[in-house]
């Protein structure tokens, strides 16, 4: 990153930058979006600007410019993960009308999916969001994950069996308070 007054001054123009734009970045995120995702959307564009501080524009007025087309591909990103994530429920909602016979067994299955979605470790959670939520083929969830597409696939079908395994104990003690899955699976 260079020298230290290099990185000071680095540090400077940058703490200026979000001092002065800080405020209309989020101004034009909030029209936007809704109020409990701007903030986060407008932090992501800063850190992008930290990242790519040699790319933004040493004038004010074409920073903030800069600032708000970065903004907006921050915000497209969010509502994309946001859809996928909406895409996601509607498939399991398929894929349970068709499997369930009532109202109630569905709301039920929704519940015991949630439930044994909290039990699962974070890198299983992390193995099967890859390919359900972001829909990444095997190649490229493991490089996501730094591992080759076949050592993916295999944790891919650890991590459903698992899932598979923590919805079978969720289900037949849904009503047990006390019953803890994770105890169970280690």
């Amino acid at each position: 990153m260079g020298t230290p007054q290099t990185r000071e001054i680095r540090e400077g123009r940058f703490a200026a930058l979000y001092n002065d734009a800080y405020a209309d970045v989020l101004r034009f995120v909030q029209r936007r979006s809704g109020p409990d995702r701007a903030e986060d959307v407008v932090h992501e564009a800063f850190l992008v600007a930290w990242r790519r501080f040699d790319d933004v524009p040493t004038s004010l007025d074409d920073a903030r410019a800069w600032l708000f087309g970065t903004a907006r591909n921050c915000l497209l990103n969010d509502q994309r993960s946001q859809s996928r994530r909406g895409a996601l429920e509607v498939r399991i909602a398929e894929v349970t009308k068709e499997a369930t016979e009532s109202e109630d067994d569905l709301v039920a299955f929704h519940v015991d999916l949630s439930r044994a979605w909290q039990h699962l470790r974070p890198e299983v959670q992390e193995v099967l969001s890859l390919a359900i939520w972001e829909n990444l083929p095997s190649p490229q969830a493991g490089r996501v994950l730094g591992i080759t597409a076949a050592s993916y696939r295999i944790r891919l079908h650890r991590a459903r069996l698992a899932l598979r395994r923590v919805l079978k104990h969720t289900t037949s003690t849904a009503f047990d308070p006390d019953y803890s899955v994770t105890e169970q699976l280690t």
